[in-house]
């Protein structure tokens, strides 16, 4: 009688296991073909439209020294913006999650700023602020350095709100452990809370230097768009449309497109890497 009880009940779960196994096929399946229109689709098409001229005219576009200058232009920027934002971005992140003073929430509203703004939103307020009538008396409009701020403005939280989390749930113990064996703060600082936030450092930095690169509403009013000297990449994709050249812009974007595609990749296997020997 037992096994006879048994056996309904092995159906019904069987039952019920697929009835999940297809939900969940039907669910990925939807979730593919909602990626394939909003990404894969216009991706596909945008290569389409750069290689619509010929192997060699992409070529050409993409081997242009205005081009080049650009696209070298926008990577030395972004990473040098990446690279302080992962200082600045991590210390922010400490002080609102280990911190109390006034105005915290306010400060941790703020830092979600940039995302909420529109892009030429925020390039206006930067001009405003670092342009020909700075209330401040800085004037760096139409330079490297203005174009440096405003990736830095936009980037900021990337970093941030990356690495707040795992702040959170930071082990106090093994803090307390380090400074009990003799460690100093700095020490304990250095040899077990920053090898653990190192992985979130790498996956919000990545995740930066790919916003950077197609940056565009921030830097237009900002950068003065000379050739050679200010003009970024994403300016220089707008500059191509303009002067009706399609195919050149879409081969310029491809450039980018695969530039950020690497490093989300680099990114994430590094961060998976260092996850694990971590771990």
């Amino acid at each position: 009688m037992a096994s006879a009880a048994t056996a309904p009940r092995n159906r019904g779960a069987r039952t019920a296991r697929s009835v999940f196994d297809a939900a969940g096929l039907g669910l990925g399946l939807g979730v593919s073909t909602y990626l394939s229109l909003l990404v894969a689709i216009p991706i596909a098409a945008l290569a389409w439209k750069a290689a619509d001229a010929g192997g060699s005219a992409f070529w050409a576009d993409v081997t242009d020294a205005q081009t080049v200058a650009a696209i070298e232009l926008t990577a030395l920027l972004s990473a040098a913006v990446v690279a302080i934002n992962i200082l600045t971005g991590t210390v922010m992140a400490w002080v609102l999650v280990r911190d109390t003073f006034p105005g915290k929430r306010i400060v941790d509203a703020l830092l979600d700023l940039p995302f909420a703004l529109p892009t030429i939103v925020s390039g206006l307020v930067l001009l405003s602020l670092y342009g020909p009538s700075s209330p401040v008396g800085v004037d760096v409009a139409y330079s490297r350095i203005a174009i440096s701020l405003a990736l830095l403005f936009i980037t900021l939280p990337f970093v941030a709100r990356a690495v707040q989390p795992v702040i959170e749930q930071l082990d106090r113990e093994a803090e307390e452990a380090s400074r009990t064996l003799g460690a100093s703060g700095l020490t304990t600082f250095r040899r077990v809370i920053i090898p653990t936030l190192v992985p979130a450092m790498i996956a919000g930095g990545g995740l930066a230097f790919a916003r950077a690169l197609g940056e565009f509403g921030s830097i237009v009013l900002l950068a003065g768009n000379l050739p050679y000297e200010t003009e970024v990449a994403s300016v220089r994709i707008f500059g191509l449309i303009e002067s009706d050249d399609p195919s050149g812009a879409a081969a310029v974007s491809i450039v980018l497109l695969l530039l950020a595609l690497l490093v989300q990749v680099g990114s994430n296997a590094l961060h998976k890497r260092v996850s694990h020997d971590g771990g």
